[in-house]
């Protein structure tokens, strides 16, 4: 797709592996992953389901680090390749107003977003249960803490990188307090960061018979990435198997201003696990995308991904033939 037109700033020091002679898929591993290990932090037992953006001449993020209790803790982390990453040993607390709203429960799961001047991170929060966190920084060491986007239950909360006709714009995976079975993808707008409506459903889970790998439920993944196709949105789909869950992660086009209104599906998974550090860990059979970088004058991306919600893993593809898997597997 030459004509493809790829919004957004350069990024020409993103990380980025050729493509493998043999490899014949639209996505390819990074040959050293895990690229984060589970053991980075003195007192993780696992780093995962984590955010990284673009920021000053590198990278930051903030990162899901599991500790040696088994809390869901959250923590700052900085890199200038995207590939090795300093992560402050001391969890990240927010500065909130709101003593009832700001008392931490657990936290995991981040992703975070650039719009207009600051840098905004959305996780999924305890308060009563699972809900939608919300905050901003400007220099990723001072974060201030807004209300939550939703009640209770919700989980995968996806920030678009513009305002939505004049909105804040996010997707969201309504839930309960478990592994729930099932989840469909919404979307809602709010004039501020504090008042969320105009809720729409985006998409369900696929019928078994026609794409098995999302047919239990499904979750928005990174930002979604503005072209002139659509916004590319990378979630993940999860089929319900005899051995349990496993989680692989497609692709889908939204309407870049009707954004609920989905134009092309993909049908095949773009990665699934399969490699021994997606299939074995604390949580097998999972590859779960929160984040991804992206260079559009080359076309390049760089998708980070959970693996068995034990390490992190780095894949990589190109933006034109993602869009072109959409739309050639298209299953709507």
């Amino acid at each position: 797709m030459s004509d493809l037109k790829i919004i957004g700033q350069p990024l020409q020091s993103m990380p980025w592996e050729e493509r493998p002679a043999d490899c014949k898929t639209v996505l390819w591993r990074y040959s050293k992953n895990p690229v984060i290990p589970r053991d980075l932090l003195p007192t993780s037992n696992s780093i995962f389901n984590s955010a990284v953006v673009p920021f000053k001449d590198g990278f930051a993020g903030v990162f899901r680090c599991d500790d040696t209790n088994r809390r869901m803790v959250l923590h700052v982390g900085f890199s200038k390749d995207g590939l090795h990453w300093d992560i402050n040993e001391q969890p990240l607390r927010f500065k909130c107003e709101d003593q009832e709203v700001g008392e931490w429960v657990y936290g995991y799961d981040p992703r975070v977003c650039f719009i207009e001047d600051r840098y905004y991170v959305t996780w999924c929060n305890g308060y009563h249960g699972p809900t939608i966190g919300v905050a901003y920084t400007f220099d990723f060491e001072t974060f201030y803490q807004l209300e939550n986007a939703f009640l209770p239950y919700n989980r995968n909360g996806v920030l678009f990188p513009k305002k939505i006709n004049g909105r804040f714009a996010m997707l969201s995976r309504p839930s309960d307090t478990g592994h729930t079975p099932f989840g469909d993808i919404f979307y809602s707008e709010s004039p501020d960061m504090e008042f969320w409506g105009r809720h729409r459903h985006v998409m369900s889970p696929a019928a078994f018979e026609v794409s098995a790998w999302q047919c239990m439920k499904i979750g928005a993944g990174p930002i979604p990435i503005e072209t002139s196709e659509g916004w590319l949105l990378i979630y993940h789909g999860v089929l319900r198997s005899c051995n349990g869950y496993v989680y692989s992660f497609g692709s889908a086009l939204l309407d870049l201003d009707q954004p609920w209104k989905v134009l092309a599906r993909s049908g095949p998974y773009l990665l699934s696990p399969q490699q021994p550090y997606e299939c074995m860990g604390d949580v097998p059979n999972v590859c779960f995308p929160c984040a991804s970088l992206y260079d559009p004058e080359t076309g390049r991306i760089a998708i980070y991904y959970g693996c068995a919600d034990t390490v992190t893993g780095l894949a990589f593809g190109y933006i034109p033939e993602i869009v072109e898997f959409t739309k050639k597997t298209n299953i709507l």
